[in-house]
This record gives C-alpha cells, structure tokens and sequence, in this order.
C-alpha cells in the first residue's frame, strides 16, 4: 500500500465537516485512500452504470439504508444526489459520515458549491510526490528516472506490474484527456485538440501567452483559453500565477504553465526514456515543473 500524506488531512477534516470530498485526475488513488481512510464505510462506485440506476431509482431509500454513512465515488455522476445528500447530513448532523470523490473539477465542485457549502472539506490530491516514493520505498534511483516516471500511482503499484510506464501514459492520455476532457470541451476537431494539448506540453515552464498558443494552434483566442481553463480544471496543467509587490501586477501579469505530472509531460514531449531525458533541449524546463507539482 502506498503511503499519501493526504490520509491525515482527510481524517482532520472528518472531525469537522460531514462530508468529506476528495478530488483530483484519474488515477491519482482517490478511491484507494477513501477506502483506507474509511474501511469499516460501505462503498459505491457511481461509475458503474448498474450501481447509479439503482440509487438514483429511489435516492431517499438508498441514503436510509447508510445510517453510517458511506464512500461514494465518482459522484459527479449522479448530481441529483447532492439535493439529497444536503438533507440526509443536514437532518443527520454527524460529522465524517459521507466520503465523496470525483476526478473532474467542474463537475463535482459546481455541485457542491450549489448544495453543500459550507458542509465539505475538500482534498485536491495529486499524483504521488517524491516524499510518497519515499516513505513507500519506491524512490526512483536517479534524478532522471523521477522526472521522467512522474508519479502516477499505477506505476509503481507492485499488483499493478506495469513494466513499459509509456505503454501505460498511453492508454492514459487516450481515455483522459482525449475522451473525457475533450467531451466536457465538447471538441469535434480531435486532431486540433491533440495539437493543443501537444503545444501546452513544449511551452511548460514558460510565460504563457495565449495569443501566441492560439495562433500557433490555428484557433480563436477565446477557444484557447476555454481548452486551457478545463486542462487546469482537470488537473492536467497547472497555471502558477506572478508575484509582486504591487498587489495590481499579480493580476494582469502573464502566469507560467506547467503540467502536474512530469511522466505525462514526458509521453507528450515523445521523451521515452530517462537517459533522453538527460540530454534534452526541455530537460530544465520539465525539472522546474516537478518541482511545482
């Protein structure tokens, strides 16, 4: 099992709030640790297209028959759920009682900011960082070999043997950010959104200028900083904002992008090892993004 320092935070904000929302990319091991934290609670996958009929067939039915409460994933799925799940732990008043995860920012934090603000603590937690590795002695050996696996827990899972990481950022890259992050986008052109996600990719570490990434993409402005603000928002890239002294210059100066995980970034940037990684014309630019994520 994966040690994530998250673990103490999730049962801190169990004390205080009666529900409890982890978010965060697919595959970051939100379900494994909701299901560590919280072993002895019941646990429902409303991905599961079987499972979500059921609930939202009779919502009040399902909730009387969690008297403590339970670990309900994916739950952006079932929105109308959270008009009842507002009642259940209003009228219930217990704290710690409900475990909700979601890996898709718009969805899940739109509904509870909607329903129940004020009755969640949320956890945006990421993929693994190199304290993680540590303390569940999967360190990689090199500095190299760090940036380039990045730190999706998939990857170093012994029951998972995922011996080829490129194989597996593959598949990732297809299912994630090609399907889900496209049908959220609403993008027909799947080539141009490749293109996109391909140029975000060369320009991390760097001043973003929307102009320059819209035009060299062959899209509108606007298009652009749309396709960018749902990346952010599904926990692909990260925008880190200026700082100055001048409280105004925080805001209209340009931030710098990066990518949370350095071993997609890799895949994308075609970097297919960590001895290429070495030698490559990004290598500084793909380490000062391992250090912000």
């Amino acid at each position: 099992m994966l040690a994530r320092q998250a673990l103490s935070l999730i049962h801190q904000l169990a004390q205080g709030f009666p529900v409890v929302a982890l978010t965060g990319p697919r595959q970051s091991g939100k379900t494994t640790l909701a299901r560590q934290a919280f072993p002895g609670k019941p646990y429902y996958s409303l991905e599961d297209l079987e499972t979500r009929q059921r609930v939202l067939t009779d919502p009040r039915q399902f909730f009387a028959s969690l008297p403590s409460g339970a670990v309900l994933d994916e739950v952006q799925r079932c929105p109308e759920l959270f008009s009842y799940l507002q009642g259940v732990v209003d009228e219930r008043a217990r704290m710690g009682e409900f475990v909700i995860t979601g890996s898709q920012q718009f969805g899940l934090l739109g509904q509870i900011s909607q329903s129940l603000a004020g009755r969640v603590g949320l956890v945006h937690l990421l993929p693994l960082s190199l304290r993680e590795l540590s303390n569940s002695k999967v360190t990689p050996q090199t500095l190299e070999q760090a940036v380039w696996a990045g730190g999706y827990p998939a990857l170093f899972d012994p029951r998972r043997k995922v011996s080829n990481p490129a194989q597996w950022l593959g598949a990732y890259t297809a299912t994630y950010i090609e399907r889900d992050v496209r049908q959220v986008l609403g993008v027909v052109n799947l080539s141009l959104f490749q293109r996109f996600v391909l140029m975000c990719a060369a320009r991390t570490g760097q001043l973003l200028n929307l102009s320059a990434l819209a035009a060299d993409c062959g899209i509108s402005h606007s298009t652009a900083r749309n396709w960018l603000t749902v990346l952010e928002a599904s926990y692909v890239v990260y925008l880190l904002q200026p700082y100055h002294q001048n409280f105004g210059k925080r805001l209209v100066k340009m931030p710098k992008l990066y990518f949370l995980d350095t071993g997609l970034l890799c895949h994308l940037l075609r970097i297919d090892s960590p001895q290429t990684l070495a030698t490559h014309a990004l290598r500084g630019a793909i380490f000062e993004s391992w250090v912000v994520s």
